[in-house]
């Protein structure tokens, strides 16, 4: 079984930073993509940005040039720096892991708990 552990959330004002982690934890062979989700009131959940074991990066049009992925490999954490925040980025945000476990090297998908992150005008 994977555990997630999240940390870095908060309020913060508009214009401000966060940095989020997730640390995952557990019996695993390997992991391939790692990433971020949010769920704000009243949306679904949508990507905000992932990463692949190799490094390459995907971003929701609105992160863009605002919000930076990154992982160490090492340590099976990912990061997410949020720049520049905007009202519109209050949300939920939860980490996402695809990894390789298992006897029979089976792949799974793992959430973390979430962690809030509240922009204010």
């Amino acid at each position: 079984q994977v555990l997630l552990v999240e940390s870095g959330g908060g309020l913060v004002q508009a214009g401000g930073s966060l940095r989020l982690s997730c640390a995952a934890s557990g019996s695993i062979h390997s992991i391939n993509a790692m990433g971020w989700y949010r769920h704000a009131p009243g949306k679904q959940r949508e990507l905000v940005a992932d990463i692949t074991s190799n490094g390459s990066t995907t971003y929701a049009d609105s992160v863009k040039g605002r919000f930076t992925i990154s992982r160490d490999n090492a340590e099976n954490t990912v990061y997410l720096e949020m720049n520049s925040l905007k009202p519109e980025d209050t949300a939920i945000y939860y980490c996402n892991v695809d990894y390789v476990a298992g006897r029979y090297f089976l792949r799974f998908t793992a959430w973390g708990q979430g962690t809030q992150v509240t922009v204010s005008s």
